[in-house]
């Protein structure tokens, strides 16, 4: 088994520490009528990860997509202890960061929203171990058997 991983800058929208295997979505995902907050697992049909639970995992899309309801859905897995335990974006996403800050403010629950730049949110990969830190830090580790 062989063990390689990278340290990222991410920049906090919504300081927290997690940690999880990585699930990267193929496409942004609409929250409402994507998501369902009660098991956690993408219910768009059309989405390429149909069917897949976020729950637990660190939650790698571009951003989202969909309406400001978007927000509730986010803050509802949250208390249901459903949804990602965080959240990283190629680019800003306010309804995403809503969602995560309504559910902490309400139900004391941290999900870490971050932002890495282009280049490092290319090299991301499902599966792999991932910690986001306070300050910022996402740290990747791939791991290869063999």
């Amino acid at each position: 088994m062989t063990v390689s991983g990278s340290v990222l800058d991410g920049r906090p929208l919504l300081t927290g520490a997690a940690s999880g295997r990585l699930l990267v979505l193929d496409e942004p995902l609409s929250l409402w009528g994507g998501l369902d907050p009660e098991s956690g697992v993408v219910v768009d049909r059309r989405h390429p990860q149909f069917g897949v639970n976020v729950g637990g995992r660190i939650l790698a899309m571009p951003f989202g997509r969909g309406s400001s309801s978007a927000s509730s859905v986010l803050a509802e897995a949250i208390r249901l202890a459903t949804a990602p335990a965080g959240i990283l974006l190629r680019r800003v996403d306010e309804i995403v960061v809503l969602g995560a800050l309504v559910a902490a403010e309400l139900y004391g629950v941290v999900c870490p929203v971050l932002v890495l730049v282009d280049t490092d949110y290319r090299e991301l990969h499902t599966n792999a171990d991932v910690e986001i830190h306070v300050d910022g830090r996402v740290i990747v580790r791939l791991v290869a058997l063999g």
